[in-house]
């Protein structure tokens, strides 16, 4: 990042190729409208070159500052309004255990992804980071902005909340 804070373009080619693609994952995953995700990776990338003096290695991670800044203008995007986030989120890496069999896979990671996307914004994001892009606690926590603490604490709420929702949804349709 000290060469992409210089003007070097090339420096900046090989991280743009390194991080588009999780970025990209992870903002299609928030908002599930491709162009609407586009538009956030161009968006943190574009920030990520103008703010590259900014980044500190110490700190963070390059690839958790350039999720915490898609993360952040995710958040202000959506405040003012140009970003609806959609009901639904594909997450099929959270499917395991809430099917018994293969033929209830498909449906079972429709459910979910349902769920997912009624979960509020920071514990979906928390699972997202944490189980869809393999981040650590204490990076999700920098991500989002929080401490360790209350990462763990938006993980286990959101986990409780889909097995009570998906709990929920199986008591109704057996009755």
């Amino acid at each position: 990042m000290a060469m992409v804070a210089r003007g070097d373009r090339d420096a900046y080619s090989i991280i743009v190729r390194r991080h588009v693609d999780p970025l990209y994952n992870y903002a299609l995953r928030l908002c599930r409208v491709s162009g609407d995700a586009e538009d956030l990776v161009q968006e943190t990338l574009l920030k990520a070159w103008s703010s590259a003096s900014s980044f500190n290695p110490r700190k963070a991670k390059l690839t958790t500052w350039l999720h915490r800044i898609l993360r952040n203008r995710f958040i202000d995007t959506t405040r003012k309004g140009r970003i609806e986030v959609a009901e639904e989120v594909r997450f099929d890496d959270v499917t395991e255990g809430f099917h018994d069999s293969n033929a209830e896979t498909a449906d079972a990671g429709d459910t979910l992804d349902q769920l997912i996307g009624r979960l509020p914004e920071s514990q979906r994001s928390a699972l997202l980071l944490s189980h869809a892009q393999g981040f650590s606690n204490q990076q999700i926590a920098h991500i989002l902005g929080v401490s360790v603490r209350a990462t763990e604490s938006l993980l286990a709420r959101a986990r409780g909340n889909l097995r009570d929702a998906y709990a929920t949804l199986i008591n109704e349709s057996a009755q």
